[in-house]
């Protein structure tokens, strides 16, 4: 089920022991009738759709929070401390953390971790 406020959405179902409701697809900001997902660069937060990524407005982050809020206040769900201090991004796209999801062996090499004159 597609739930929106405040210009966010979210598509819930029902969930396990431990919530009432999951998420199908986490809350985002919509852009058209696409739910944009947060994704976080270091520099700056964006919202990111099959269209591209646009940049994350203070607006849009207070919005998405408490939207995300209501929902978890509304199905019983668990409030975790750092979620509630703020917005929480779908990606974090560092550079110090880029590629650390993958496995060791498909990890691009590190500056300091080629030899040097190579």
């Amino acid at each position: 089920m597609r739930v929106s406020k405040y210009g966010c959405a979210a598509v819930i179902t029902p969930g396990r022991k431990e919530s009432a409701v999951a998420y199908a697809v986490r809350p985002g900001v919509l852009f058209g009738e696409e739910i944009a997902h947060l994704i976080d660069h270091g520099f700056q937060k964006f919202f990111k759709t099959s269209r591209g990524e646009f940049p994350a407005t203070a607006d849009h982050l207070r919005a998405m929070h408490r939207f995300t809020e209501e929902v978890r206040e509304i199905s019983g769900g668990v409030s975790l401390y750092n979620e509630a201090l703020g917005t929480v991004s779908a990606e974090y796209m560092y550079d110090r953390v880029k590629g650390r999801d993958l496995p060791a062996s498909e990890r691009p090499k590190r500056a300091w971790e080629v030899a040097a004159g190579h």
